[in-house]
């Protein structure tokens, strides 16, 4: 194989661990709790021991050998799954099938559009507000649908800044709006999102997801949330519900399971959907702003509208950080049920 994609192989699989270890040395217990979800640290390291295997197949030239014919495989396919080991001839019908669609996908992923903006849904009210930290930024919202028809609402994060992070995500978003409308769960979305990604020689990085599904003759509000921090929903009975991780970051764990959940929904329920810009944005005495505060404030507003609720909560950060421009990407999705 060509040294220099062996190379570039190595490189980024490399930086890929690096960035996972980096993570697991400097991140506090209950922030790597939050990313690995049900899963735990074992996991993960599990998953670096397998991708030190491939660096090393890589060193020794080995990598992308065919089970079959011993022969190397395609080198753009090598690219887009590092773990392929068998020539396109020789894959099973099924196989050549599956391997078709991606390509397919790969293709309308470089055609797809910008988030679109909040969609009319009976007795619910949407509002957004994003802004990066840089000129371009990770985090990633939007308002898709599923194949019956069900509403999606989707949030995201890729660890990372700038230009890098914004092209990853674009990716993300793109895959997005070719999946949902083929899928019927959002977990079965997200299985095939990490499924797509933790091979991807251009994913160095993982990315927080959460994917909701609601169904307006049921009221209820179906999610997935992969390694993303937990939404929170105020009900009127003053109860305060956290969507907890519910599986692991997308690219961080490649054998993972993701699970769903289903809440209730009622009159005058407010759920908040953020990226971590908002609750690790720090004050001039370096205090961060912290979920506890932002709890606090959902409390206090969740009988506000959607729209209310997120102007009150910039206004409360632009307090609390005394800049209106954030150290990191900030985004927020409020949603409002009402009678």
């Amino acid at each position: 194989m060509e040294a220099i994609v062996l190379q570039r192989l190595k490189e980024t699989i490399a930086l890929r661990v690096q960035n996972i270890s980096s993570f697991l040395s400097n991140a506090p217990p209950s922030t790597i709790k939050l990313r690995v979800g049900p899963a735990d640290e074992k996991a993960v390291a599990q998953e670096l021991e397998m991708l030190q295997t491939t660096i090393q197949k890589v060193e020794d030239n080995t990598i992308g050998l065919c089970e079959v014919c011993n022969e190397y495989i395609e080198t753009s396919r090598l690219e887009m799954d590092y773990t392929a080991c068998v020539c396109l001839e020789h894959l099973s019908g099924e196989e050549r099938t599956n391997l078709e669609n991606d390509l397919e996908l790969s293709a309308k992923v470089q055609q797809a559009l910008f988030p679109h903006a909040p969609p009319r849904i009976q007795n619910i009210e949407l509002a957004a507000f994003s802004q990066p930290a840089r000129i371009v930024g990770g985090d990633y919202f939007d308002f898709l649908q599923f194949k019956d028809g069900s509403h999606a609402i989707v949030i995201a994060d890729v660890m990372g800044k700038g230009m890098p992070a914004s092209m990853l995500m674009a990716s993300l978003q793109a895959s997005l709006r070719i999946i949902a409308p083929e899928s019927k769960e959002p977990s079965e979305v997200v299985a095939r999102l990490n499924s797509i990604f933790c091979h991807n020689i251009r994913l160095t990085n993982f990315v927080t997801l959460f994917l909701a599904k609601y169904n307006e003759y049921t009221k209820t509000l179906t999610y997935c949330n992969a390694g993303h921090n937990p939404p929170v929903m105020m009900k009127k009975s003053a109860e305060l519900v956290s969507m907890e991780p519910t599986g692991a970051a997308i690219g961080l764990i490649e054998q993972t399971s993701f699970e769903q959940r289903t809440i209730d929904l009622e009159e005058n329920d407010a759920v908040l959907m953020y990226t971590d810009g908002i609750v690790e944005s720090f004050n001039s005495q370096k205090e961060m702003f912290g979920q506890e505060r932002l709890e606090q404030y959902l409390r206090s507003s969740f009988q506000k509208s959607a729209q209310q609720i997120i102007s009150g909560l910039r206004e409360i950060l632009h307090q609390f950080t005394e800049t209106t421009v954030p150290a990191d990407d900030t985004t927020v999705i409020a949603m409002k049920v009402l009678g």
